[in-house]
């Protein structure tokens, strides 16, 4: 600047000396009032310039530090976006497990409701053909999705016998008229006795020989007279430990001594899907 303010007084002064002219005091005067206001105007320029140096360097600052911000969020950009494309993809594995899943829980509810509209219907369908006996100790009720048969013993077999008796084999022949009906049933034959020790029965020994025993003889009975299939029959033994009665009394003895012949459909289609 210093420079600037040399030159303009020597452009000056030579403006002067190359005119041939002497100056009137009026016009020097004048010419002085011009070179002082130029000084000024230079000194002017001068703090204009050094300002927009001061404002160049303070934008390169903040360009810097914009540029620092820009690059960091750029970079959490990035890794938000990766982060969501991944998180994406894995809602969409969900989603399509979820959908499958569905799929198979309605399967499995249809197949249910299925077994349990069979079950109903086949319920239905041994009262009334058991109607007759049902004042002799025989019940027919639904636990867990299964019909269960019951018989006393004093509807089947004599005190102490293993031997059916007419009575009881008229009541199973109605029986396995129905499930000669229904090839889909399953037969579980379960023998169930009360918990007082067996006394002179020869070749019976305890209970749990009545219980098995009677089943036996009730699934030999359906297999081999009223020819149901033997592959659909299960024959047990439950002793005195599954009791529908803990009382000490006549009337709870006596609900314990029964055949449950319990009955549920076959769920193939069910256990296949569960394997899946």
């Amino acid at each position: 600047m210093i420079k600037i303010k040399y030159c303009l007084v020597a452009a000056f002064a030579c403006l002067i000396l190359h005119s041939c002219v002497v100056l009137s005091p009026k016009k020097y005067k004048a010419l002085v009032a011009e070179r002082d206001s130029l000084s000024t105007r230079t000194g002017s320029l001068e703090d204009t310039v050094a300002r927009l140096r001061a404002d160049i360097m303070r934008l390169h600052h903040e360009i810097t530090d914009l540029q620092g911000t820009y690059n960091s969020l750029s970079d959490k950009y990035n890794s938000l976006n990766s982060s969501y494309n991944a998180t994406s993809t894995k809602v969409g594995e969900l989603s399509s497990d979820l959908k499958k899943r569905e799929a198979r829980l309605k399967e499995v509810e249809d197949i249910l409701r299925k077994r349990d509209e069979a079950t109903n219907a086949l319920k239905n369908k041994l009262q009334q053909a058991l109607l007759g006996f049902q004042q002799n100790g025989l019940t027919v009720d639904i636990r867990n999705g299964k019909v269960y048969v019951s018989l006393t013993d004093k509807l089947l077999f004599p005190s102490g016998s293993i031997v059916i008796d007419a009575r009881g084999k008229q009541a199973l022949q109605q029986l396995a008229a129905v499930l000669n009906k229904e090839p889909d049933i399953n037969i579980a034959v379960e023998g169930h006795t009360d918990n007082k020790k067996v006394v002179n029965l020869g070749q019976i020994k305890d209970n749990w020989d009545l219980s098995v025993l009677r089943a036996t003889s009730v699934a030999r009975y359906l297999t081999e007279v009223e020819n149901v299939d033997p592959h659909r029959i299960t024959a047990t033994g439950k002793s005195e430990y599954q009791p529908v009665d803990t009382a000490n009394t006549p009337e709870a003895l006596a609900k314990n001594r029964r055949i449950e012949i319990v009955l549920s459909p076959k769920l193939d289609e069910l256990y296949n899907l569960i394997k899946q």
